[in-house]
């Protein structure tokens, strides 16, 4: 990662108590597995949102008896608004393949396997030098990633 613009200190977003408990769960989370470690200062600060899990598909009546498709709310997500850091790296130059292309690579395969975005991105290092721009704040505190977050602009292509 490397940055070319004058580095950001967000400030914490306002959170109620069901959202702080969701935080403070996967805050809790991060640091035992060792994924992230506590931050006194850093010159990159990113502000934490919590957002909500899109579950199935459900159909509601509104007012005038008309029936209405909604997605239910399973639960709450922890997401890191790395906006600001993401403008100011220098991007990677590895496009994502194609899916159908992938897919006709597997349609002669017996055996397939599944990785989540979790177990996926958590394993890659970040350079120790690179650590304290992943740097998020929260009621807890201000928290760097020593291991790839979901939400950097070239995650997905080190995934």
């Amino acid at each position: 990662m490397e940055v070319d613009r004058k580095p950001t200190r967000e400030p914490q977003r306002r959170l109620n108590n069901a959202m702080r408990e969701v935080v403070k769960k996967e805050v809790l989370k991060l640091l035992h597995a060792g994924i992230i470690y506590p931050v006194q200062d850093s010159e990159w600060v990113s502000p934490i949102q919590v957002v909500p899990k899109k579950g199935g598909m459900t159909v509601v009546k509104n007012q005038n008896n008309e029936l209405i498709p909604q997605r239910t709310v399973t639960g709450w997500r922890m997401c890191i608004d790395y906006r600001k850091l993401n403008t100011a790296t220098r991007k990677d130059h590895f496009p994502l393949p194609f899916i159908d292309e992938m897919l006709e690579r597997l349609a002669n395969h017996s055996f397939f396997y599944y990785l989540d975005g979790y177990s996926g991105y958590h394993p890659i290092l970040i350079h120790p030098e690179d650590q304290s721009k992943t740097t998020s704040t929260c009621p807890y505190g201000t928290f760097a990633y020593r291991r790839l977050s979901f939400g950097l602009c070239n995650a997905p292509a080190s995934f």
